[in-house]
């Protein structure tokens, strides 16, 4: 069984017990996450899919923790001028466990 949420402008396929990292939000480990925005939703013997969304689909997950993505490097030089600028950026995400996958 898995589904197909849509989540911070993106889509996931999820299935029961896989770990995801979602964009950050402040949640403390252990706390419940609930999506309700399923596009598509496989059962064991049909496919359901929404017309956008799927009605009364919902996937709830817990959260596990808060990851840093990879280290992103951003340099900016004027050539001939002698201006070099270089910084950095981590994203923040939180991490989740696919608890259930609910069909109506």
């Amino acid at each position: 069984m898995y589904a197909i949420i849509s989540e911070g402008g993106r889509q996931f396929r999820v299935e029961e017990g896989q770990e995801l990292d979602i964009d950050y939000r402040e949640l403390s480990v252990g706390d419940q996450v609930k999506f309700d925005r399923v596009l598509a939703c496989q059962t064991n013997d049909e496919l359901k899919v929404g017309q956008p969304l799927v009605d009364g689909a919902t996937v709830t997950a817990e959260v596990l923790s808060v990851v840093a993505g990879p280290k992103l490097v951003i340099q900016k030089a004027r050539r001939r001028k002698n201006v070099r600028r270089k910084t950095g950026h981590r994203q923040l995400y939180t991490r989740v466990k696919i608890g259930k996958i609910e069909v109506a």
